[in-house]
């Protein structure tokens, strides 16, 4: 079946710049006179612009007790129906939201980020010569710097350990998927090539099944317990797998995606070879990601031109919701990825503006685009013309109230203007 298009998103010509702050501002700050220019988002009857809260709050219309079960069962099935209070307010938040820290530690553009699970101040990013900096942005003390091999070692896999949040995993173009401590001491090397033609690209953790997926640039995937035992290697793609994902409520659900243009499906319980996928999700491009949303209900693609999708996890056969947006791919940057927002059905993204895009402007920015998971609208664009290059990576950290982006050989964090003072 055809997917089904939503209209391009419009840019609406309404922009609001904000003045230069002029509070003072802890001394760990870099940014203490960075602008914002808050673009907003394009026609919804519940946009939140110079509009007060509480006035778009009061228009909601609180559904019937009858309705409920209805709206739970629409939950489940990644179709709320009806927009979550909490959303809104976090939505309203954004226009306060600053970059108040800033670093740029390597000698290469940076190339994956990972939140630590428990400390919510604390990220791990790693870079294009294989350096990975573990950083405390809430405090003063010097951050750890992990030396990498240079040229041939990019980093292009990160996750915190999750049953030792001392310990993270990496893949990288050195041809190894490996468990590190936090002094750069290698505890266990769960994959190794043996050849420089062959690297890995992409890893994911489960705690609860407590296994380590991670796949390779000629089309591998390989499956293995935490103590390093390889349960399956196949060829699962015709080319490079990008991105796998285990589903965080269902961890034997596992999704794949390659630059042979196609997502696949797959329950571990019954993999038997290249084609005992549940389904396959074929793209217009090579696909850059694919991420379960927190709540497992939902699938995000990110293509290497100018289209993302969201797919229902209980109807594969549906066709997708299509968000069209302009993130093209190029070979000396960081592969945008779009993620999803960790308590909120949110959709976060970098937009690479494209002249050859339907609904691109003259002068349009390098913003960081917030859509609604449900309807693909734009709902917030984050911009600091201080910091105005291309942002390849976007996550907020596990509380949803910090957000790391990459941009080129910078991390930014953004935060609420007051919270970012009084860290």
């Amino acid at each position: 079946m055809a997917p089904r298009k939503r209209p391009e998103t419009q840019k609406t010509p309404e922009v609001a710049v904000r003045p230069k702050s002029k509070r003072s501002r802890s001394p760990w700050e870099l940014e203490p006179e960075a602008k914002k220019l808050c673009v907003k988002g394009s026609g919804s009857s519940r946009r939140f612009d110079s509009g007060c809260l509480w006035a778009g709050l009061a228009s909601l219309q609180v559904p019937p007790p009858s309705s409920i079960v209805r709206a739970l069962h629409h939950h489940k099935l990644g179709n709320a129906v009806w927009p979550s209070l909490q959303q809104q307010a976090f939505l309203h938040s954004l226009a306060s939201y600053r970059i108040f820290q800033k670093a740029a530690p390597f000698d290469r553009r940076a190339t994956s980020l990972a939140w630590h699970p428990t400390h919510p101040s604390t990220l791990a990013v790693g870079s294009k010569g294989g350096d990975i900096m573990l950083w405390n942005f809430g405090i003063k003390d010097k951050p750890t710097f992990i030396k990498g091999i240079g040229a041939g070692g990019s980093i292009t896999g990160l996750k915190f350990n999750p049953l030792d949040a001392n310990q993270f995993f990496t893949s990288s173009m050195e041809g190894t998927t490996r468990l590190q401590d936090f002094k750069g001491n290698t505890v266990r090397v769960f994959a190794s090539s043996d050849t420089c033609n062959v690297w890995f690209c992409s890893l994911d953790v489960s705690a609860r099944s407590r296994m380590v997926v991670t796949g390779d640039n000629v089309g591998h995937v390989i499956l293995l317990n935490m103590d390093g035992r390889e349960l399956w290697n196949l060829r699962m793609h015709k080319k490079k797998v990008t991105h796998v994902a285990l589903n965080p409520c269902c961890d034997w659900f596992l999704a794949t995606a390659s630059v042979d243009q196609t997502v696949k499906i797959w329950d571990l319980r019954q993999v038997r070879g290249k084609s005992s996928f549940l389904h396959s999700l074929p793209h217009s491009h090579p696909v850059n990601a694919a991420c379960f949303s927190p709540d497992g209900a939902q699938l995000l693609t990110t293509d290497q031109k100018s289209e993302l999708r969201v797919y229902s996890a209980s109807q594969w056969d549906c066709p997708p919701s299509l968000i069209p947006h302009p993130h093209r791919h190029f070979q000396h940057l960081t592969p945008i990825k779009a993620t999803w927002h960790p308590r909120y059905n949110l959709v976060v993204v970098g937009r690479y503006p494209d002249p050859n895009f339907k609904s691109c402007t003259p002068h349009e920015l390098r913003t960081i685009d917030v859509f609604d998971g449900n309807s693909g609208k734009m709902m917030y664009q984050l911009y600091d013309p201080e910091s105005s290059g291309i942002i390849s990576l976007n996550e907020f950290n596990p509380m949803g109230d910090t957000l790391a982006s990459v941009m080129g050989y910078h991390i930014l964090i953004w935060s609420q203007e007051e919270a970012g003072m009084r860290t």
